[in-house]
């Protein structure tokens, strides 16, 4: 291989070595890094000294780029989002499990998210690997959840009252109205590239089982949240300037640790536009 490949915990996560992201990325050192990202769901690379251009490029040898449809991207550039933490700031920003947009009619397929200014202590990411999720059910479980689909919608966590939305002072978010759209997906999802399946539920955007009320949708989706973000399925990523991390969100989940108050911590996103879930 072109580059060297370290896990970081048993269940998903590994350091990427040997690779310069600002470079020309050759076919077969595209190859290696889509393969590892396949293999370990999340993949992270420090000391990448990357320009916004360079930033967008690599999002783009793997889909089209995302402009997010409540945050409003960087002037110039409005396909990168700041994701910023003032010392004073209260709330941050993802801190809660999610998949990136789904949302969306096509959720996200990834999401690069590169550190421009890091907290001296805290700030860390978690993420949980939703293949595990599925496979650690019983077959009980499985069959239950077969053939399942559930409306997912940002109405909840960019209203008025959601989390994602609250007043930041270097961010400018848009509210979700009553007209925001919900769309539904499988409750279990296979994905597309390694035709494995996944729990495709999560507290920021999973609403109600199709076919289902809230009230009766609830206890299920309490006890899926609970199961598929389990210590065992998790790594965690201490952050450093100018690190990177690139993660699947066709098969993760990830939280935003808010344990730094006082402290400013600016990174910036790319998020690749991905396909229907199926």
């Amino acid at each position: 291989m072109t580059i060297q490949v370290k896990p970081i915990s048993g269940a998903l996560g590994a350091e990427i070595e040997g690779v310069d992201l600002s470079k020309d990325l050759s076919n077969e050192t595209f190859d290696d890094i889509h393969q590892a990202f396949l293999d370990h769901v999340v993949i992270f690379f420090r000391d990448q000294q990357l320009s916004h251009e360079q930033h967008k490029a690599f999002g783009r040898r793997f889909g089209t780029l995302n402009i997010h449809p409540y945050v409003k991207g960087m002037e110039g550039h409005p396909e990168i989002m700041q994701i910023v933490k003032e010392p004073e700031d209260r709330l941050n920003f993802g801190g809660g499990w999610h998949s990136d947009m789904s949302f969306l009619e096509e959720p996200a397929l990834g999401s690069i998210l590169y550190a421009k200014e890091v907290p001296p202590y805290g700030g860390d990411t978690l993420w949980a690997n939703q293949y595990l999720a599925y496979e650690t059910l019983s077959d009980g479980m499985k069959a239950t959840l077969d053939g399942l689909k559930a409306v997912h919608t940002a109405k909840g966590e960019y209203s008025e009252r959601g989390a994602s939305a609250q007043a930041r002072k270097s961010m400018d978010v848009a509210t979700a109205g009553d007209d925001t759209p919900s769309y539904e997906h499988p409750v279990v999802r296979t994905h597309p590239e390694t035709g494995r399946k996944a729990l495709y539920v999560n507290p920021a955007f999973t609403e109600k089982f199709v076919g289902w009320t809230r009230r009766e949708s609830r206890p299920l989706l309490n006890f899926l949240f609970e199961h598929c973000t389990q210590e065992p399925l998790t790594c965690r990523f201490r952050w450093t300037a100018n690190a990177l991390a690139f993660w699947d969100n066709r098969a993760a989940q990830h939280f935003a640790l808010n344990d730094y108050h006082g402290h400013r911590r600016h990174m910036e996103r790319v998020t690749v536009n991905g396909d229907r879930p199926f």
